[in-house]
Parts: C-alpha cells; sequence; structure tokens
C-alpha cells in the first residue's frame, strides 16, 4: 500500500516514515544536483538567503531533458545521489527534510538525517519518461546558466518513490545487502 505525502514535508511526517514504504509524493519539490549543491552550501556559508525555502523541504536530484512541445518537463529520472553526499549535511542541517535519488548514502548523510528528522527516497532510474509524466509543472527558481542542473520548482502529483533511508538510519541499501548476504550463507551450508 502507497503512503499519500503532500509537501512540506514536516518533520513529523518524515518520523512517520519507515524504510521501505512505498510513498506517492503530491505538491512542490525542488531540483538540485551537484553544481547547485554546492553554489547553495556556499550561500548557506556566507549567511545568505537561498533561493528557495528549504525549510521542510524535498530536492530531487534530476537533471531533466528539455521538454518537448506541449510538455513541462523532458525525462526526469534520478541521478547518483552520492556526489551531493558533500553538500547534504549541510542543507538538511537548515531544514531540509527529503532527498529523491538513486542509489547509496554516506554515513555523514546518514547521521545528518537523523540528528534532524529527514529522509531519503529512492526513485527508479532508467524511467525518466514515465516519472515525468508525474510532473504538472516546472519553474525555473535560480542558476539558469547551469542548464539541466538548475534549480527548479517542480508541482508532482503521486509521484512514486520508496524510503530508502528513514530518519532513524534504517537503510534499505543495508538491510538488502545483509538479508541477500544471509540468504547465501544458508544455501551454502
Amino acid at each position: 500500500m502507497d503512503i499519500r505525502i503532500n509537501t512540506p514535508l514536516t518533520r513529523e511526517a518524515a518520523r512517520a516514515l519507515n524504510a521501505g514504504d512505498s510513498v506517492l509524493i503530491s505538491g512542490e519539490i525542488y531540483t538540485a544536483r551537484d553544481a547547485a549543491h554546492k553554489k547553495l552550501t556556499e550561500l548557506a556559508a556566507q549567511g545568505k538567503p537561498l533561493p528557495f525555502d528549504i525549510e521542510n523541504a524535498i530536492i530531487y536530484y534530476v537533471g531533466p531533458t528539455p521538454a518537448k512541445p506541449g510538455q513541462h518537463i523532458g525525462s526526469a529520472g534520478p541521478t547518483t545521489s552520492y556526489r551531493m553526499d558533500a553538500y547534504s549535511p549541510a542543507l538538511i542541517a537548515l531544514g531540509q527534510t527529503g532527498m529523491i535519488g538513486k542509489g547509496m548514502r554516506g554515513p555523514e548523510v546518514v547521521e545528518a538525517m537523523k540528528a534532524h528528522s529527514a529522509v531519503y527516497f529512492a526513485a527508479i532510474g532508467g524511467a525518466g519518461a514515465l516519472l515525468s509524466r508525474c510532473i504538472v509543472d516546472s519553474r525555473l527558481v535560480a542558476y539558469e546558466e547551469l542548464g539541466a542542473e538548475a534549480v527548479r520548482k517542480l508541482t508532482v502529483i503521486d509521484f512514486p518513490a520508496i524510503v530508502a533511508i528513514d530518519s532513524r538510519g534504517n537503510n534499505l541499501y543495508d538491510d538488502g545487502r545483509r538479508d541477500y548476504l544471509s540468504h547465501i550463507e544458508t544455501r551454502s551450508e
């Protein structure tokens, strides 16, 4: 059963999610990849305001392709999340409560998630054309010079994801590996 989430994602709502939960996200989310993350954390380090309100925000790690005529956005599949690991703890500390991407996260990110009640959602890689159907609006927010990596505000309806790491640090990537290894060991005995 899918859990429906509406943004903004409060800390209380984030704490209610468990690793393995299947979710459908609706509302406003932001896009940013590593180049934008670097600029955002530099602004924060200088004490300057960010170009959007990061409090209770979800950031989707995506560099969408150009929109075809009549579309809001092109293919919008997740990018590999570890590229944002150097920047994510600072943004989580500023109030970000959700991230969407693919792949594992580093221990510093998981610790920041635990300290500030944030969650990491995994989206299906290779399904960018299908995921873009859940995006009903896309507006440029900042860093137009970054092209596909610019920060955008997306309006999404029923965007599918899985809670890969919850706010307590429970981690599907670790659990899956452990379960698989346990299964292999049991079979070899």
